[in-house]
């Protein structure tokens, strides 16, 4: 009985050697950047912050097809829904902390509230991206993002110069507490405000979507018997409010938008003079080309801001949309067709 006992002892003796060996093989400095040459894979949290309009969708769409065929061999990725939710982003994000990922994307539902939780991350040496909103502070490692507030005024300029500097206009937003939406509408405002004979009539937040903003549209069309033009900062918003002008028989006036294919195609069939700013779903490759970086201990721009693409009247608007595609679809994407088929029947 005793050799039975000693011999049990030098088992699990020998079983504890070799776990410790095996730890400290995995623990070199491949293992702590997250080097795909050692084998170890980056761990990426992902808060898929909203799902509630085409072009989140589409955004969450981008990442997960970039993670399946481009990423699947140097990221492990865990996926939380926060639904727009300040209070369940935090509890998201906090739960990403406490499974010790290594990076963690996200788009802030808010500007402050989200700081805390994200200096949270930071303390425990994870890496923060915000991905397409930004914050009030400085919590994060990097952000990728458009020119938020060119955005509003490119929009605002071109719309100024069709209307001639005089008229009445509505506007139509897309989510408060959402920093895009707050630099867009600043930067639409500081081209309004040089236009003393422009008249903002009504000024509606519609949540970037279709449905809200052809109901919006149309009770502000049987409010006002005079609507010379739409400044809207999200191009599924314009295609709503487009169809709502149709649905009540008024003449369609200049609208600004976005590059929602629905917008596009209505703009191309009905000869509508427009611009469609973009801001492309294809940040999510850059998100995760940033991760890698930064756990490869690269330098790393902190605010990665790129110039809003435009695309202004019917010959430009004809090359960027897809004829064959859901009017849900946004033209700035590197999915393929077949992908985008599949997301939007």
């Amino acid at each position: 009985m005793k050799r039975k006992r000693i011999a049990a002892v030098l088992l699990v003796c020998l079983m504890l050697l070799s776990i410790v060996g095996c730890s400290a093989k995995s623990g070199g400095d491949d293992a702590q950047t997250g080097d795909a040459g050692g084998g170890e894979k980056i761990k990426v949290g992902y808060d898929i912050y909203y799902l509630g309009n085409s072009w989140s969708v589409q955004l969450y769409q981008e990442f997960k097809w970039n993670v399946e065929n481009n990423y699947a061999d140097k990221v492990d990725v865990t996926y939380v829904e926060s639904d727009n939710d300040i209070t369940k982003q935090i509890a998201n994000i906090e739960d990403l902390i406490a499974q010790g990922v290594d990076v963690i994307i996200t788009t802030p539902c808010d500007t402050t509230a989200l700081n805390s939780t994200l200096q949270e991350a930071m303390d425990e040496g994870i890496k923060v991206i915000l991905l397409a909103a930004t914050i009030d502070g400085d919590e994060y490692d990097s952000l990728i993002t458009v020119d938020e507030t060119d955005f509003g005024a490119t929009g605002a300029k071109w719309l100024a110069e069709q209307l001639g500097g005089e008229g009445k206009i509505v506007m139509l937003e897309g989510i408060e507490g959402v920093s895009t939406n707050t630099l867009r509408q600043e930067g639409a405002m500081s081209v309004f405000e040089e236009y003393p004979d422009i008249e903002i009539i009504a000024d509606e937040a519609a949540g970037w979507d279709y449905a809200t903003a052809k109901t919006v549209m149309a009770d502000l069309l049987a409010t006002y018997p005079e609507i010379d033009g739409v400044w809207s900062q999200g191009g599924a918003m314009t295609l709503g409010a487009v169809e709502a002008f149709q649905a009540a028989g008024r003449d369609l006036v200049p609208m600004t938008g976005e590059d929602n294919n629905g917008y596009l195609k209505v703009c191309v069939e009905n000869d509508m003079e427009g611009i469609a700013v973009a801001k492309p779903t294809w940040l999510t490759r850059v998100a995760l080309d940033t991760a890698l970086d930064l756990m490869d201990g690269k330098e790393v721009e902190k605010d990665n801001i790129y110039p809003v693409e435009t695309m202004a009247g019917l010959d430009e608007m004809k090359e960027a949309y897809f004829p064959d595609l859901s009017d849900d679809v946004w033209c700035g994407t590197e999915l393929p067709e077949d992908v985008l088929q599949e997301v939007f029947q």
